[in-house]
């Protein structure tokens, strides 16, 4: 592995901007993974990074030196501690590092069979969680409005757990466009909505549409649905977290397929 000392190295500054700056991200069509998990997850997708990074103390080990030099990777960097702390998101930096591309989703399948649509969400967390979800319920793609938080910045990445790297991820889609090409039905959730979630046959092609953690969907969005539900809420909840109500509909289609 080279190693990097200096923070004048134009490869640690690189890196520094990109763990920073999610423009850097979309400008270079690439993210950091942080974390042996996340970046076994991506290996075992069968990526191979542009760079894996490690630390001096972690290389120390012989397990994760021996998961360093055999990591699918175009270049390998071992830095010190203290400069891997520079570019790490994490309290506690693990100490392994990966700098992928971004994968590209390709073309939408035809016809699409089922999927998740999701109108501006903001929250990191949220959407990390609703794409871990979506992979547990062997949903395959995932399609994004352009007022959506960026699904490759590091906190999503770290919410999904590796989930993204199962998944067809469309971002900055027209969410309108993609529901009138779809054939089955286009689902959305509303509180004020007439049909339990319970009641509803959701054995068909079922595309997902779920909104804003505060504003919930737009009218437009709202419009191309062609059923709203309501999930059953005995509680003195106002509401259900998106991500929360992401994982019951989508678990309950499971329930009913068998």
């Amino acid at each position: 592995m080279k190693a990097i000392r200096s923070r004048s190295n134009p490869a640690f500054k690189a890196l520094v901007k990109l763990a920073g700056s999610s423009r850097e991200r979309r400008r270079t069509g690439s993210t950091l993974l942080e974390g042996r998990r996340l970046a076994k997850a991506y290996q075992e997708s069968g990526g191979t990074a542009e760079t894996v990074l490690g630390t001096e103390s972690a290389f120390a080990d012989p397990a994760t030196r021996a998961f360093l030099e055999n990591f699918p990777a175009r270049s390998r960097l071992l830095l010190p501690d203290g400069l891997f702390a520079a570019i790490s998101q994490l309290a506690s930096p693990e100490g392994v590092a990966a700098v992928i591309r971004t994968p590209e989703a390709g073309p939408v399948p035809k016809p699409l069979s089922g999927c998740v649509l999701l109108e501006n969400i903001q929250d990191p967390g949220n959407l990390g969680s609703i794409l871990r979800t979506a992979v547990a319920a062997g949903t395959r793609q995932v399609f994004l409005s352009r007022e959506s938080v960026f699904a490759w910045s590091p906190k999503v990445i770290r919410a999904g757990m590796g989930a993204h790297f199962f998944l067809s991820i469309f971002e900055n889609v027209d969410l309108a466009q993609v529901s009138r090409s779809f054939a089955g039905r286009v689902i959305a959730t509303g509180p004020r909505a007439t049909v339990s979630l319970y009641d509803l046959d959701l054995k068909g092609n079922v595309a997902w549409l779920f909104g804003n953690e505060g504003a919930g969907l737009s009218a437009e969005a709202s419009g191309v649905a062609t059923t709203q539900v309501r999930i059953p809420m005995p509680g003195p909840a106002e509401s259900l977290n998106v991500a929360a109500a992401a994982a019951v509909c989508l678990f309950e289609q499971i329930r009913q397929r068998g």
